[in-house]
């Protein structure tokens, strides 16, 4: 089974930028927003993804993942069908220890909001925290880019 450990934090400030070394666009949309279970389609700059997510466990830090990538011709003809907003973002990579946090910084409906995920081999995995890092959001279920997608950060 794939599983995906991950924990989810707001991010203070933009310093994070000069620590970056990589940065691509993203957009995604989903398919199926089931609590049970998320269908999304992304396209990350040249490459595009179909993305299977079951449900979280109790701590909200782990699930299943199941991904694919697809031709991005047919992953744009695919983000036509979401039944969500498109969620639009920058997403920057940051090393950090032997660690990589995924840093994103909303565009569109969810302008203003900047989050944080850094994937995980164990729930108990100790990791370096950057000073930019902020409030720990895992298993926060407004904080989920699915959930983004219905109820952008602009309306809250």
């Amino acid at each position: 089974m794939n599983l995906e450990i991950e924990r989810k934090f707001l991010v203070n400030d933009f310093s994070f930028k000069k620590e970056a070394f990589t940065q691509k666009i993203i957009k995604q949309g989903y398919l199926n927003t089931d609590k049970n279970r998320v269908v999304r389609i992304r396209v990350a700059d040249e490459k595009a993804y179909l993305t299977i997510k079951g449900k979280t466990n109790e701590s909200g830090t782990t699930r299943f993942e199941w991904e694919k990538e697809i031709d991005i011709l047919e992953a744009n003809q695919l983000l036509l069908l979401s039944e969500t907003e498109i969620v639009e973002k920058t997403r920057y990579l940051v090393q950090k220890g032997n660690h990589v946090f995924e840093v994103d910084k909303f565009t569109g409906k969810n302008e203003g909001l900047l989050l944080a995920e850094i994937e995980l081999t164990s729930e108990d995995e100790v990791f370096e925290k950057p000073k930019w890092l902020g409030k720990e959001v895992t298993g926060d279920e407004k904080y989920y880019n699915s959930y983004l997608g219905i109820k952008p950060f602009s309306t809250w």
